[in-house]
């Protein structure tokens, strides 16, 4: 005889409803997972989206600057300009110093004295940034290295973390100033951040320096603020912490000192913590170019440091320190 299988005992009425209970709730979850999955691929793309199109504006923003910047005949006509309320530190308001050249530290008691623009004592601010200001009220300078040519703005250190260059939100940023530094007199100590954009962005390519290859290529940093034009070579490249008492910990702010000695100590300390080995020779009384970053960390920042060219100086005869 042919075998049949045995049915199945049908389920009692309230086994039925516990099973049917049971698949609602079930089905109810996998559409729930599925609802917060697709939801969050929706928003993944939303900010991959918002991110590309900032990147863009970012980039549209910074080629509209860079005609401006890039004129080939700029005139030489010039006009009287008072920097803004927001860079005007108390410093600013001291008397100009006749000086045109950095005094020697036996000169001034061991410190170093505020001197004026020595090509520029009235402050007469060029054709090229007369017209970028009209673009970015905030606009102060101009930096150049490798693909980097962008400008560089000074307000407050938050605007600009989330700001482009002509003020428009976006995420990317611009690279600014920081605050604390006065355009009245030449500074000593030029401190530059930016944001360490995966895309190369802004400050995204500073961690290359990192490498000997790159750094060597492109030691040579074009620096120029309203009042005038700037060269710098890289001569160390740190990475550091700003929380006292760590390993890395590093005070940045001891490079801004007054005090020949002080200044002599804080740039020693950057070139032994340097990943680059560099020769070049680098005095507590020459100005010198700084260039933030983030890392990883948050507290954990990347400073590609540059000392100001002297008369005469280029990339191909750099002055070495005997004294290694």
């Amino acid at each position: 005889m042919p075998y049949y299988p045995e049915r199945k005992p049908e389920p009692s009425g309230e086994k039925q409803r516990n099973t049917t209970a049971a698949e609602k709730r079930n089905r109810l979850l996998r559409l729930s997972v599925a609802a917060f999955f697709s939801l969050l691929v929706l928003y993944g793309a939303i900010r991959l989206f918002r991110y590309q199109s900032e990147l863009n504006e970012s980039r549209k923003t910074t080629a509209e600057l860079r005609r401006i910047q890039n004129l080939e005949e700029i005139k030489t006509e010039s006009t009287d300009l008072l920097v803004p309320k927001e860079t005007v530190t108390a410093a600013a308001v001291s008397p100009v110093p006749a000086a045109t050249t950095i005094p020697s530290p036996e000169a001034s008691s061991n410190r170093l004295e505020a001197v004026s623009y020595p090509d520029n004592p009235k402050w007469k601010v060029s054709e090229r940034f007369r017209k970028l200001r009209k673009k970015g009220k905030y606009i102060i300078g101009w930096v150049s290295f490798d693909e980097v040519d962008e400008a560089v703005c000074q307000k407050d250190n938050t605007f600009f973390l989330n700001h482009d260059a002509t003020g428009k939100r976006n995420r990317n940023g611009a690279i600014f100033l920081d605050s604390g530094v006065s355009l009245i007199t030449r500074p000593y100590t030029l401190f530059l951040y930016g944001h360490n954009m995966k895309s190369g962005n802004m400050f995204g390519r500073l961690k290359k320096y990192k490498e000997s290859g790159y750094f060597y290529k492109h030691r040579i940093i074009t620096f120029d603020t309203l009042y005038e034009d700037g060269q710098y070579a890289v001569f160390a490249v740190m990475e550091m912490d700003t929380t006292p008492g760590t390993a890395r910990w590093y005070d940045l702010w001891s490079l801004a000192a007054d005090s020949y000695a002080e200044r002599e100590e804080a740039i020693r300390s950057l070139e032994r913590r340097s990943v680059i080995s560099s020769a070049l020779d680098v005095q507590a009384d020459e100005q010198i170019l700084l260039l933030v970053t983030c890392l990883d960390g948050d507290t954990e920042r990347l400073v590609v440091a540059a000392r100001r060219l002297r008369e005469g100086e280029t990339e191909n005869n750099l002055i070495i320190r005997i004294n290694q």
